[in-house]
């Protein structure tokens, strides 16, 4: 790096980082603003929603400060569809000006706007009038595409989602630099778009790790009570703990403690985790029918068609046998749209071998559950098709096998029979339920092989060296006024 760019790049130089969204639910702008800090020596100012607390580390850091805007106040439904064009203008108005006043007013003048695309409508209009007027760098990343996204709820050929494009389009090409976070995608911005974007991959930061059996087990006395116990709901998993309820914290679900020792229990369910927003482009009904198919399928292998959860569980305990399918306790977490709808379909499931646990963790504790699981589950389908899903990254940074839905680029992540499978459909997913677990958890030969197979391929693979490498170059080429 010459002398000019690294005096652009140090400490009194400045970036903003734009998101119109909840920031502590948009891992990869968080990531973008602890390596602007951490390895640019930038200055960064963080122009967001609030919400969802963002991870540790962006709070304790000193370079980087949060600026929290006013969001749009809720609309009733009736108004919303009665007027929506209306609604709609005045929505894109509002936020226009106070992501405008925020970018041009409140913040120090930067080197560089970094914004996550989408949404589009009105970011990328408000960050590029903001640069022009501070005499900015103006860098789009771009996650997927907003007119996809507005075509779940209206549709391709619905006029609005025409003009979304267009404007997606236009203010997307007025950038001074683009990131992308597939190959897929830089083709389609390459070709059509006129656009030449930089792949800049999503990896996991170094907080995504495997999960030690300490921490496994304080993560599992924390949770005690709402995994044993949650509140209204009984369960193949709640039905064999009350054992546990008024016993010393020693012992949980998963692990126990004898002096010093920590083990994972032989006789221990499966843990399952899928992270989900909730949103149309994932089918959680996917998940529920397999966990359907799985049940009943174990059912009829051990001759338990008829029996309920408590006569499943007599039969397990004096049987004195080894049981060839373990009970599944799937963990879903995130918050979105849907999530009611599910939870009570879930409700209404009847189970033997299977239950569901929806939580919200934090920053720190998400990332000790997934090292701590035995598989995720990723029902992301993408309404573009052109990216990929930061939840299966995180879980391969954990060393978590993954079971993916397919989709046209998603083989650029998932590596078949390496580091995880993929389904299309939910008879698939249960197929392949049974396949990895049979024998668990000592004697599931392929779950270990796949396991195994995370390590390898993420071991050298972390956000700071795919940061360093292409982010990084085009942030001191933006700032420098290249061409």
């Amino acid at each position: 790096m010459s002398g000019g760019k690294e005096e652009k790049l140090g400490r009194k130089g400045r970036a903003a980082v734009v998101v119109l969204g909840d920031f502590g639910r948009s891992p990869r702008m968080q990531y973008h603003a602890l390596s602007l800090a951490r390895q640019a020596s930038l200055e960064v100012d963080i122009v967001a929603y609030g919400g969802s607390t963002p991870h540790s580390a962006i709070l304790e850091d000193q370079s980087i400060h949060i600026h929290t805007m006013k969001q749009w106040p809720a609309i009733p439904r009736i108004v919303s569809k009665i007027f929506y064009p209306l609604v709609l203008l005045f929505k894109a108005l509002f936020q226009f000006f106070t992501l405008f006043w925020f970018l041009c007013v409140k913040i120090p003048s930067p080197d560089v706007f970094i914004v996550q695309n989408p949404p589009s409508v009105p970011t990328l209009a408000a960050v590029k009038w903001a640069s022009w007027l501070r005499n900015s760098a103006f860098i789009v990343d771009w996650h997927n595409f907003g007119y996809t996204l507005l075509g779940l709820s209206l549709g391709r050929s619905s006029r609005y989602v025409a003009l979304y494009h267009w404007f997606e389009k236009y203010y997307g090409k007025a950038a001074n630099g683009s990131l992308c976070v597939t190959r897929a995608m830089q083709h389609e911005l390459a070709q059509n778009w006129g656009i030449k974007a930089t792949v800049l991959y999503d990896q996991p930061p170094e907080f995504f790790r495997p999960t030690s059996i300490e921490e496994k087990h304080k993560l599992f006395c924390r949770f005690h009570k709402d995994l044993c116990h949650p509140p209204g709901v009984h369960n193949c998993v709640s039905a064999g703990t009350m054992e546990l309820w008024n016993q010393d914290i020693d012992e949980t679900l998963f692990t126990a403690k004898v002096d010093a020792n920590i083990f994972l229990k032989p006789n221990r369910p499966a843990l399952v985790v899928s992270s989900t927003s909730w949103t149309p482009d994932e089918d959680f009904s996917l998940l529920l029918e397999a966990a359907v198919m799985y049940d009943r399928r174990v059912a009829a292998i051990l001759n338990e068609d008829g029996l309920n959860k408590e006569e499943v569980l007599w039969k397990e305990t004096n049987s004195g046998k080894e049981i060839l399918y373990p009970k599944l306790l799937f963990i879903i977490t995130g918050k979105g749209p849907n999530k009611e709808k599910y939870e009570e379909k879930i409700r209404r499931l009847k189970l033997n071998r299977v239950a569901f646990q929806t939580m919200w963790l934090s920053a720190e504790d998400y990332p000790l559950l997934l090292g701590s699981a035995d598989l995720g589950i990723c029902l992301h389908t993408s309404s573009s098709g052109l990216d990929l899903p930061m939840k299966v990254v995180d879980m391969f940074g954990c060393g978590l096998p993954v079971c993916a839905v397919s989709y046209s680029c998603i083989e650029e992540l998932v590596k078949v029979e390496k580091n995880g499978l993929l389904f299309s459909s939910s008879s698939e997913l249960a197929n392949e339920l049974l396949m990895l677990f049979k024998g668990f958890p000592d004697n599931c030969d392929v779950l270990k092989s796949l396991r195994n197979g995370v390590m390898e391929v993420g071991s050298s693979a972390r956000w700071d060296t795919e940061w360093e490498r292409h982010a990084k170059p085009l942030i001191s080429k933006v700032i420098s006024g290249e061409p």
